[in-house]
């Protein structure tokens, strides 16, 4: 109840001022928010939309009004609700919201400028023009001639507008009732000369529809006109609404089919047409609507009002109304889409549309911003870069973006930089390649290969040159991307293309990882496979200059979180073990991740390096965490468990985890599945955070609860990453399930 009066005394002036600038009856307008709070907002697929008379359509309509007459013009709003409801049945409303919000901004900017220039010249006392052009040709000689009685509402009007809504205790009443009240109480007291709205008859003097005459292109190119306008607006006020309320979302082709019914009820009874508005729909999100019944109570008050008040709309001067639709267009132009659109460099489109419906025409407008949409939309999918530069003795070529016959010219130029007999690093990380770009791109590798050069072609997003040499359908929708490369092994990775025998290798990354390194297909991929320098060489083309800045702002010290003490075996990485990144951990390996207890209890000789990282950790880098980590095999834990081999130092190294084993045979453990191994690797982990714990920094920290040691366990084969419980020895229930 409470929101449908805020979006009753919002809907009153506005439905007024949107017929005045349509150049329809008053009462038109009051019609069109009856039907739209009764009938769109009863059967409506969103709660708290409100429907009624659109700024936003005024101008169509006035176009309309002024070539077939008002009466036709209801005509065809009423055939403009029949293709909505149409539109609806078929359930394609989801197909308007494909139409660029930049296009539909510019219009509905484009028609704030057209009503804020037309209405200002009513401010002024005097008649808008029939175009924005001639109303700004016209505009200084209004000002010069000017009725003073027009200007001092008008001004009065807009101010207004402008206060009352800061007014944090007058922000309970709306501001365009207000400014109207006001400014008709003050023309009535100061007996100011100024046009009255004419609203006699009340709602008994609007007439049927009758059928335009003219040209039946031009009228069914009305009725389409009306229909998609009114009912994209509708569904992008429709989808914005859902944003504004915890309530069910909203149906989108159940609302369109309303707007349909809608439209013709509106269109029968003699009103403009309706669609979906922003503001009303916002102001009764805001006051707290829950249900559709706001909606619908709103259009319930509208009738009451008009049936039983008209007399006081009479009082209302038809300059105030001017006033607030002049305001309303300022509005209109929004600045915060602007600086949206940039971002996503869509202003040419939002200026282009915009700029048509001023000059041109609403329709004309539109259709010149949906084109210019669908060119930028052509060129951004048909982009391409290609960059070639020589790097030492080798040259680089990185091709990026979408490799059609467009992009073929820039592709040629590039290539054509390289010089005979080059070793040539191709990067090609394209999302499509049609048949043009392949047989330059082709075209070009066998001549620079019968030239003497080598090409070492990368395919880093889908392998559309290795498919096209092969005679392989890409499906670019069914295809999923590559996996990203940065934690495969070196022997597990491969080149689309051996630079040596130059013949595509048939081996897929999924084979590759099924057969293994030594499956049958090693010996095809063994050339291929980067030692430690080619493994730089990637990081330097591909992930440096990602990194770069990162590092860039980290080189003046490090900020790690953790120490993290873990095994040197090869297969443990802990920054994907545990997602980390640059600066993250601070990490200490060693052959079965050991903690040489502190002085008072070594068990073998002293080590002073991880007790030098220790200290540095907590006194310097001032870690609060100290995390080890054991793994499933641990190689240690197998010399600890049967006799060491002949390694000296290795001997004297694994003395540090003789409690450890001590530990394990303390508690044998019966129901562990796991086995003698992978236990004792998991005892282990828990002994090695004991010895942190004779450490008297370590200890002193621990006590005072500045310092968390925690126990991790990487199970190779799973994958999997537990925490242990200190207590038992094994992986914390909930993680184990997770």
């Amino acid at each position: 109840m409470p929101a449908s009066l805020v979006v009753f005394l919002v809907a009153v002036p506005l439905s007024m001022g949107i017929a005045v600038a349509s150049g329809a009856p008053i009462a038109a307008g009051l019609v069109a928010a009856v039907v739209g709070g009764v009938v769109a907002g009863a059967l409506g697929g969103s709660v708290v939309q409100v429907s009624g008379p659109a700024a936003g359509l005024s101008l169509v309509v006035a176009q309309l009004v002024h070539t077939y007459g008002w009466r036709a013009t209801c005509m065809i709003t009423l055939l403009a609700g029949l293709l909505q409801l149409l539109l609806g049945a078929f359930r394609v409303a989801k197909a308007a919201l494909g139409v660029s919000p930049a296009v539909v901004h510019g219009m509905l900017a484009g028609v704030g400028v057209v009503i804020a220039l037309s209405q200002l010249h009513i401010v002024l006392g005097g008649q808008s023009q029939t175009s924005a052009f001639e109303n700004i040709i016209e505009l200084p000689s209004q000002i010069v001639n000017n009725h003073s009685h027009a200007v001092l509402v008008g001004l009065l009007t807009i101010g207004v507008l402008l206060v009352w809504s800061r007014v944090p205790r007058l922000s309970v009443v709306p501001a365009p009732l207000a400014a109207l009240v006001i400014a008709a109480l003050t023309a009535a007291v100061l007996g100011w000369d100024l046009t009255r709205v004419d609203l006699s008859g009340g709602f008994s003097s609007l007439e049927s529809p009758i059928l335009p005459q003219g040209d039946w292109h031009a009228i069914a190119g009305a009725v389409m006109l009306v229909a998609l306008l009114a009912g994209v607006e509708s569904l992008l006020t429709c989808v914005a609404s859902n944003r504004q309320h915890d309530g069910p979302r909203a149906d989108l082709d159940r609302e369109l089919a309303a707007q349909g019914v809608a439209n013709v009820v509106s269109g029968a009874l003699g009103g403009l047409p309706v669609s979906g508005v922003v503001v009303r729909t916002t102001a009764n999100a805001r006051a707290g609507a829950r249900s559709r019944w706001s909606t619908v109570l709103h259009g319930v008050w509208v009738l009451l009002f008009t049936a039983g008040f008209a007399w006081m709309i009479a009082l209302i001067p038809l300059e105030a109304l001017a006033a607030l639709l002049l305001f309303i267009g300022v509005q209109m132009v929004n600045l915060g889409h602007v600086r949206n659109l940039r971002s996503h460099r869509e202003m040419p489109i939002y200026f282009v549309t915009m700029g048509g419906v001023v000059v041109v025409g609403l329709a004309e407008g539109v259709a010149l911003g949906l084109g210019l949409a669908a060119l930028l939309a052509l060129r951004r999918l048909a982009w391409i870069s290609v960059v070639a530069r020589q790097a030492g003795d080798r040259w680089r070529v990185v091709v990026t973006g979408s490799l059609t016959f467009l992009g073929v010219p820039r592709l040629a130029e590039a290539l054509a930089k390289i010089p005979p007999g080059s070793a040539v690093e191709l990067d090609l990380n394209l999302d499509f390649m049609d048949h043009a770009g392949f047989e330059t791109l082709h075209a070009w590798r066998q001549e620079h290969e019968r030239g003497g050069g080598t090409i070492d072609i990368d395919e880093m997003h889908g392998e559309w040159y290795a498919a096209a040499v092969s005679g392989a359908r890409m499906l670019p929708a069914r295809t999923p991307p590559k996996h990203e490369r940065f934690w495969l092994p070196w022997a597990y990775r491969r080149h689309v293309v051996d630079p040596v025998r130059q013949a595509d290798s048939p081996c897929a990354y999924d084979e590759v990882c099924e057969n293994g390194p030594d499956g049958e297909h090693a010996a095809d991929g063994a050339q291929a496979v980067p030692d430690l320098l080619q493994g730089t060489r990637e990081f330097h083309r591909r992930t440096a200059p990602l990194v770069r800045p990162l590092l860039h702002r980290m080189a003046g010290g490090q900020t790690p979180s953790h120490l993290f003490i873990t095994c040197a075996d090869s297969r443990i990485v802990p920054n994907i073990i545990t997602a980390s990144g640059p600066g993250d951990l601070f990490t200490v390996r060693n052959i079965g991740n050991l903690v040489p207890r502190g002085s008072s209890g070594s068990s073998g000789p002293p080590d002073d390096s991880v007790c030098a990282a220790i200290e540095y950790a907590l006194k310097v880098l001032q870690v609060r965490t100290i995390t080890v980590c054991g793994h499933s095999g641990c190689g240690a834990m197998s010399a600890l468990m049967s006799e060491a081999p002949e390694l000296p130092a290795l001997r004297s190294w694994l003395k540090h985890g003789h409690r450890s084993l001590a530990r394990f045979a303390a508690f044998p453990g019966e129901d562990d599945d796991a086995g003698p191994l992978d236990r004792l690797c998991r005892v282990n982990v828990i002994q090695q955070l004991d010895n942190l714990e004779t450490h008297p920094l370590v200890n002193e920290l621990v006590r005072a609860g500045n310092l968390e040691l925690t126990g991790l366990y990487f199970d190779i084969a799973a994958a999997r990453v537990h925490v242990l419980d200190r207590e038992h020895f094994s992986a914390v229930p909930e993680l184990r399930r997770g």
